[in-house]
């Protein structure tokens, strides 16, 4: 399944665990020699919550939190009758998340919101060495050159910089993710102004790389545009990424986000 190309291979773990989950992911994110996908996720049972999400990474480790791979998990809560209502909630890493699903034509899941929780722009959240209660727009450097730096955790953290992607944008990635500055790697968007409460945000995932989509790197864009007035909290803000467009609505309780999930397809996969 994928949320705006952001694509993941999930397993349904409900009564059998998947052994090894981390080697599995490295093997099956291959996008050349395997299934392909940006990682690997769980989908296992839960005593707090309707199921509960597990993520691995393309290079095994494991993640708290993906906006886009939690929409995909209340679609197959949603379109499998393991959850019949429209409202849910899926234990993660980084807490209980609460969703909405909007069916589409056909009764499967189409659209869905989901409640992603507040951004946290305090350092010791990401964690990101540099002092003071919030960096907004704080001048680094990395890699050999300066940029302006915005870091919030959406319970993952991220390092938002309002200015076009450099090329060669894997590099630049790269040399966040591996920054001193960032002790437990961060995930690290571009964004631009693209219009009135619509931003455009290219991302590179800790663990990943580059990918299409990024849900709580969307989140998190919106959050640090805000907080540096680039655009309105409150109101509904158009992110536009490679795999397509996400809405986010940030205020400083919470962060909400609505996007597609989608079933690419269902197999079997030696292991």
């Amino acid at each position: 399944m994928h949320g705006t190309g952001n694509d993941y291979i999930f397993f349904d773990c409900m009564r059998r665990p998947l052994a090894r989950p981390g080697e599995a992911a490295k093997r099956l994110s291959d996008r050349h020699f395997s299934v392909g996908g940006d990682g690997i996720i769980l989908i296992e049972a839960s005593r707090v919550a309707d199921a509960k999400m597990r993520i691995f990474n393309a290079d095994g480790s494991e993640g708290k939190m993906c906006g886009n791979g939690i929409r995909c998990v209340a679609k197959f809560l949603f379109d499998g009758g393991r959850v019949n209502r429209r409202e849910m909630t899926i234990e993660t890493l980084s807490g209980v998340k609460r969703l909405w699903v909007y069916p589409a034509a056909d009764g499967t899941a189409g659209l869905v919101r989901a409640d992603m929780g507040p951004a946290n722009f305090h350092p010791s959240a990401l964690p990101v060495r540099l002092a003071g209660e919030r960096v907004l727009r704080r001048p680094v450097r990395v890699g050999g050159r300066e940029y302006a730096v915005t870091c919030v955790s959406m319970g993952n953290p991220h390092c938002v910089i309002f200015a076009p992607p450099p090329e060669p944008f894997e590099a630049v990635g790269r040399a966040f993710e591996q920054s001193p500055l960032f002790p437990e790697g961060v995930n690290t968007e571009f964004a631009e102004i693209a219009g009135e409460n619509c931003l455009r945000v290219r991302v590179w995932e800790r663990g990943s790389g580059e990918t299409l989509s990024c849900g709580s790197g969307a989140c998190a864009s919106v959050a640090a545009a805000a907080e540096n007035g680039l655009c309105r909290a409150g109101e509904d803000v158009r992110v536009r990424l490679k795999g397509g467009e996400l809405l986010v609505n940030y205020t400083r309780e919470r962060v909400f986000m609505t996007g597609d999930a989608v079933l690419a397809y269902t197999g079997i996969a030696e292991l």
